[in-house]
């Protein structure tokens, strides 16, 4: 007799903060984050310092990373320290690559979705932590955007691309959007209060359409 199985249940969120860890440890993944980041060679104590890792930690893995000839460590010169650049003809450097800049990826999506829509926002940011790179696996993706001049909340149109992109969002990561939008008359009245979140938002979130976050509340008040 065959065995019978409960329902198959997948968990499926991703810690955007940092997305290797699913695979690599934490040292693994921020120094192939560093490397992968720039085409520069960098010395131990660079990827180190950009990292803000223990120098101890980054040499043994540089070195374990260097002898399976996904980093290729190269001789600055007599007496000077290695410089150590990611192999990206190795064959496992484009995967390692694209598990370490998912978050940038994520930021280049949510920026070409948002250039495509019909009734375009004023203003897109993305804020909260996966802006600042320091959320976890239950962390929502934060987005807040501010609708056009004529525009109202419960304008079919405008309404149905709102809820395209959170699901979009999920479906691209496993997390929850948490989509935060207002009027034109809201970001005044934000600007002049200046609640905590308007703080968080001029501080952290990287803009994917529109002006700046910043520039858009102090506009709000002139």
């Amino acid at each position: 007799m065959c065995p019978t199985f409960g329902p198959l249940v997948v968990s499926s969120i991703m810690n955007l903060a940092a997305p290797h860890l699913a695979i690599l440890s934490p040292a693994e993944g921020g120094v192939l984050a560093v490397l992968a980041g720039t085409d520069r060679p960098l010395s131990g104590r660079e990827v180190a310092r950009i990292g803000g890792q223990p120098k101890s930690t980054v040499a043994r893995v540089l070195q374990r990373l260097v002898e399976h000839g996904v980093v290729d460590a190269r001789e600055a010169g007599a007496g000077a320290a290695l410089l150590y650049v990611l192999n990206r003809e190795h064959l496992a450097a484009e995967s390692l690559e694209a598990l370490v800049t998912l978050r940038r990826r994520l930021i280049e999506r949510l920026a070409g979705d948002l250039a495509t829509w019909s009734v375009p926002p004023h203003h897109a940011s993305l804020f909260g932590s996966t802006a600042r790179g320091d959320g976890s696996t239950h962390s929502d993706i934060d987005l807040f955007l501010v609708r056009p001049v004529g525009v109202a909340a419960d304008d079919p149109r405008w309404r149905e691309q709102l809820d395209r992109l959170a699901a979009r969002v999920e479906r691209w990561t496993g997390n929850h959007a948490s989509v935060a939008e207002v009027s034109l008359d809201d970001v005044a009245r934000l600007a002049r209060e200046r609640p905590p979140v308007v703080t968080e938002l001029t501080r952290d979130a990287i803009t994917l359409l529109g002006p700046p976050t910043r520039q858009v509340f102090e506009g709000a008040v002139t």
